[in-house]
């Protein structure tokens, strides 16, 4: 099958090389004229597991424009950002007005593939993939569309840095089409990927299914957080013990999968999908919104991590420097976009705590560490061997830095007198 992207980022060009490694001719474009050179010189600027080999057994070719890619595919996904400012992701303090995404990108990138379709009368089957709100495609994309279309929504399940093996295999697919002929076309070409389930429905459903699957991921976070701020201030409690018992309901209650705590939700999608999600429910009028408190509970907690971080060092008052290891929005990436550790870096300068930030995924060099009170931001592979200087206090929100001769592990989770007021 001939299969066209535009939008070759992040999310985009992993998928495209993966599709491409199934024997599709796969062609492209992309408004940042650097990805040709990722591809030529087989190398991205970002970390994402298994896209070596895949450079290797997978090809793009980059078209130079969206009407060279209607032209040349059947099958045309379109995965083009929904931004939201900067101000809403995650990384500072959220404003009090909520707002929702920026599609303006998305319109105009369609709009290009509507009017190239029917200048060529060329039929194609197009699938969005952008993150969207419930009602968005029938509002923006619907009233610019043609016959010469085939349209479906039909957003990936992946995390970045594991795209190519989050879209190979995924949990499930999830099909929005008003269109048999669409819906037909895409069970056709996912057979040739894998034999995983297939779930249809209409736009709608798929748009609110798509926004409420990285809510739910973030309720079960801060779930997990909440536990962890319990189990701080109580003897006798351990939040991965109160955790593995509940994982012991897996039938009724969860699976594993983003159940421990740690720092708060992060990424390109978690913090401005809930706070998107805020806005449509005081659009709607909600009795309740749910989002808006999942959003507020992650500044909250980080605000007691900066206040517990001020405590102790006035109890170390030998401690003269504080250092936030990692920037990234998870472990072993250089993805920053949403990072729970950059909010927090945020809200220690409102406190007037000033701190050095390194991530060794993120930083070109390191810095000179010296005894002082360390907080792990980000539960890097990197920081297991990382030597902390003698008399350092090393402050551990996900329990995995091992003891250390000469420094004091407070372990955020587990009872500490460190952590209570």
């Amino acid at each position: 099958m001939k299969v066209g992207f535009v939008g070759l980022g992040k999310l985009g060009l992993p998928v495209a090389l993966a599709i491409s490694s199934k024997s599709h001719k796969v062609c492209g474009y992309d408004i940042d004229t650097c990805v040709a050179n990722y591809l030529k010189n087989k190398s991205i600027p970002y970390m994402e597991s298994r896209i070596d080999e895949f450079f290797d057994t997978g090809g793009i070719d980059i078209m130079s424009s969206i009407e060279e890619v209607v032209l040349s595919s059947d099958l045309l996904f379109v995965a083009v950002q929904t931004p939201h400012e900067p101000l809403y992701e995650g990384i500072t303090r959220i404003p009090e007005c909520r707002a929702n995404f920026d599609y303006s990108y998305l319109q105009g990138a369609f709009a290009e593939i509507a009017s190239s379709a029917l200048r060529h009368r060329k039929l194609l089957v197009v699938s969005i993939i952008s993150t969207v709100l419930p009602g968005t495609i029938a509002e923006l994309i619907l009233p610019i569309t043609n016959k010469y279309i085939s349209l479906c929504y039909n957003p990936f399940f992946i995390a970045m840095g594991t795209t190519i093996d989050d879209f190979l295999n995924p949990e499930f697919v999830l099909l929005g089409s008003d269109n048999a002929y669409s819906a037909d076309s895409m069970r056709c070409f996912y057979a040739t990927l894998h034999s995983r389930p297939i779930y249809s429905t209409n736009i709608e459903n798929a748009e609110l299914i798509k926004v409420a699957y990285n809510t739910a991921i973030s309720a079960k976070i801060t779930f997990a957080n909440t536990l962890m701020e319990i189990c701080s201030k109580m003897p006798g409690l351990n939040v991965d013990a109160v955790i593995d018992g509940l994982l012991l309901a897996g039938n009724r209650l969860f699976s594993p999968a983003y159940l421990r705590g740690g720092m708060g939700d992060g990424g390109g999608c978690h913090p401005r999908d809930n706070i998107a999600l805020s806005w449509l429910a005081q659009k709607l009028d909600l009795s309740f919104d749910f989002f808006n408190a999942l959003m507020l509970q992650r500044e909250s907690q980080t605000e007691w991590m900066a206040v517990t971080i001020k405590r102790i060092l006035q109890r170390h008052s030998e401690l003269n420097t504080v250092y936030l290891l990692g920037a990234a929005f998870k472990a072993n990436t250089n993805i920053t976009t949403g990072s729970p550790g950059l909010l927090l870096s945020s809200i220690l300068l409102e406190h007037g705590v000033q701190h050095l930030t390194f991530d060794p995924h993120v930083d070109d060099s390191a810095i000179v560490f010296e005894r002082g009170l360390y907080f792990i931001s980000t539960k890097h592979d990197h920081f297991l061997s990382f030597e902390f200087p003698a008399g350092s206090v090393v402050i551990d929100p996900f329990r995995y830095i091992p003891e250390c001769s000469g420094v004091k592990i407070v372990r955020i989770g587990e009872y500490s007198g460190d952590l209570c007021d």
